[in-house]
């Protein structure tokens, strides 16, 4: 796999203004209180919520420090680890939250150790689990971690604090640096997580996802109206991870490139090729009916869903067998 596509790990800072800093309280409530823009915190806010290295465990702590440690620049850094989706989908659910507590701890500790600030510096971290809003696989669990960091560190050789930075050029380049390292950690927890042949997995996945897109370079199923004109369609199944697929239809979209949209999640790989033949067979090309007979399929009970694709599995979707019409009449 192309390891850049591994995690992100985004750096953002706020400004020591009036205005910054009441928006920097903003966000340490949004991140105690929030899993996603969408959606509330799971469980009660407080230190329970984060994990305290030196900033605090609480928003008012927290903020506290970041106005008592800045610098003439900087209040506060936000970093953020957000582990490839398709990654975490491979770690056992109860074990993901420790994993990305983990990535974020190890992987903060050496890329300071690495710059040469090795024991003056604080941070403070909350987890978040929201889900994905990847339009190609929404509803996929996101664990993710938000972290705090000052606008200063105490610099042992001087005996002082002086200001943090993240340089982004020739000579040294920060970010570069935080995420060769973020890289490194996470596939040195995926080889003790999951197992050696993660990687392997992870490029199945993707053969199976292309092997899913090449159904566009057929002719169109389709065409559906939109705003910005007529956009063509192809009925198809994709992989949602390595254990369930969804059936649904790709389309071209603003940049130009191919994706998928989901109608019916949660099945089983061969459900989802069945049902994707299915789809294809029953509209004749026509949007609106390719919507309403998933909706009507999403509806099902699991008992339903259950006769409904044993009947499916009993279709032939071959295509009929060509007789030549000896029945020739030529006018002269």
């Amino acid at each position: 796999m192309d390891r850049k596509q591994m995690c992100v790990a985004n750096v953002q800072y706020k400004k020591p203004t009036a205005n910054e800093a009441k928006r920097a309280k903003g966000l340490l409530r949004y991140l105690t209180y929030r899993e996603s823009r969408d959606e509330g915190a799971h469980y009660a806010a407080g230190r329970e919520r984060w994990e305290d290295h030196g900033m605090g465990g609480l928003v008012t702590e927290i903020a506290a420090r970041c106005e008592a440690l800045q610098s003439q620049h900087v209040l506060l850094f936000s970093l953020v680890y957000n582990v490839n989706p398709d990654l975490i989908a491979m770690v056992a659910p109860e074990r993901r939250e420790q994993f990305v507590r983990e990535l974020t701890v190890q992987t903060t500790e050496a890329f300071f150790e690495q710059r040469g600030i090795d024991g003056g510096l604080e941070y403070s971290f909350v987890t978040h689990h929201r889900q994905t809003d990847d339009p190609q696989s929404p509803g996929r669990h996101d664990p993710h971690t938000h972290v705090v960091l000052p606008g200063t560190y105490y610099d042992d050789g001087l005996g002082e604090r002086v200001p943090l930075y993240f340089n982004r050029n020739k000579q040294v380049d920060h970010i570069a640096m935080l995420h060769n390292l973020t890289e490194q950690q996470v596939a040195d927890q995926m080889d003790r997580y999951v197992g050696s042949d993660w990687e392997r997995r992870y490029d199945d996945l993707e053969a199976a996802r292309a092997m899913q897109l090449a159904i566009t370079e057929q002719p169109a199923h389709g065409a559906v109206e939109m705003d910005d004109g007529t956009i063509n369609f192809w009925v198809g199944a994709r992989r949602t991870d390595e254990q369930s697929s969804a059936a649904g239809y790709y389309w071209t979209v603003a940049d130009g490139d191919m994706e998928f949209r989901p109608l019916i999640s949660g099945l089983r790989h061969d459900e989802a090729e069945l049902l994707a033949r299915l789809l294809h067979n029953e509209i004749s090309g026509d949007f609106a009916a390719l919507r309403q007979l998933a909706d009507g399929i999403t509806e099902m009970s699991g008992a339903e869903r259950e006769v409904f694709f044993a009947d499916v599995r009993r279709l032939d979707f071959s295509p009929p067998e060509w007789e030549p019409d000896l029945d020739i009449n030529i006018d002269f």
